[in-house]
């Protein structure tokens, strides 16, 4: 009897160790040389639903940096350098159903679980740029909105949504082409004013609820050989269907672990006017809970 469990037991082992060690892609955007990163959203809970991997690696302290094979990876730990400011401007205050205030405060509580300070994040209360599932934003709008906030603060990377917004949301799908439009006329007057645009890649739908088995995936992905690629079943990684390659170490990756799904959920209950039963489900299967994938986007 003891023989046959033995699989079972080795197999729960392994799941729960890959489970539990955060990891980052060594190819990032963190240079450590004064690391000003901007997080851009469309709604209050954005942070913790989309971004919470990505938020929590970059606000958390240095540690060793072990390697695997033939990649550099580090912990999520690891990430952040002594330079490192992590700042975040959400668009709109998700007025939608008149709880717009009430969703300011669980923003706020959210951000702070995640660890950003309160110094450095802001939410905009525009007039063209209100939370409405039915239309696009203006670039040129989102654009101004941002500009005066990346003078102030000289942000060398912002990151977003693409322009899929994970979601559909056409407010989410609105702000790569606000930030791509503020960060081309910058580079117009003074390349070197205008930072690196980031945005948050938009997985295939088999992809996108595949809950606990997103990070086992993604880290044997990042860990085997290139030769040994063909045993992770293909549908069930990323996978550019444009580009057609996979953006697995190509791209910057974040993947969480137990202790960072289980802050991330904190950070969701925070948003308590938001928590429908369709929404636990999310939490409960959604990728994007575990694991951020990111591509750049030229100037």
């Amino acid at each position: 009897m003891p023989l046959i469990f033995s699989p079972l037991i080795l197999l729960i082992s392994l799941l729960i160790g890959c489970l539990y060690r955060p990891i980052v892609s060594e190819n990032g955007f963190v240079t450590g040389r004064n690391d000003r990163i901007l997080l851009l959203t469309a709604h209050p809970d954005d942070e913790c639903m989309f971004f919470a991997p990505t938020l929590q690696a970059l606000v958390k302290a240095p540690v060793e940096q072990p390697t695997f094979h033939h990649q550099k990876i580090f912990s999520s730990a690891a990430y952040k350098s002594p330079t490192t400011q992590v700042y975040s401007l959400c668009l709109s205050t998700g007025d939608a159903d008149g709880l717009g205030e009430t969703r300011r405060l669980e923003l706020a509580r959210s951000l702070d679980i995640l660890g950003v300070e309160s110094s450095d994040r802001w939410l905009v209360d525009h007039p063209e740029l209100q939370d409405n599932i039915t239309s696009q934003w203006d670039p040129t709008i989102i654009a101004e909105v941002v500009r005066p906030y990346l003078l102030q603060h000289k942000f060398t990377v912002i990151l977003t949504f693409d322009f899929q917004g994970i979601s559909s949301h056409p407010n989410h799908q609105s702000l790569p082409s606000g930030a791509a439009h503020l960060v081309k006329s910058l580079s117009q007057v003074n390349a070197d004013t205008a930072p690196r645009l980031f945005t948050l890649v938009t997985v295939p739908l088999v992809s996108k609820y595949t809950g606990f088995l997103a990070p086992t995936l993604v880290k044997l992905d990042l860990l085997l050989p290139h030769q040994f690629k063909w045993l992770l079943i293909p549908f069930l990684r990323t996978f550019d269907a444009t580009a057609g390659i996979s953006r697995i170490g190509a791209q910057p990756v974040f993947v969480s672990g137990i202790p960072e799904y289980a802050t991330a959920l904190r950070a969701m209950y925070a948003h308590q006017s938001q928590l429908v039963w369709f929404r636990w489900l999310y939490v409960l299967f959604s990728r994007y809970m575990w694991v951020n994938e990111w591509v750049e986007l030229a100037a």
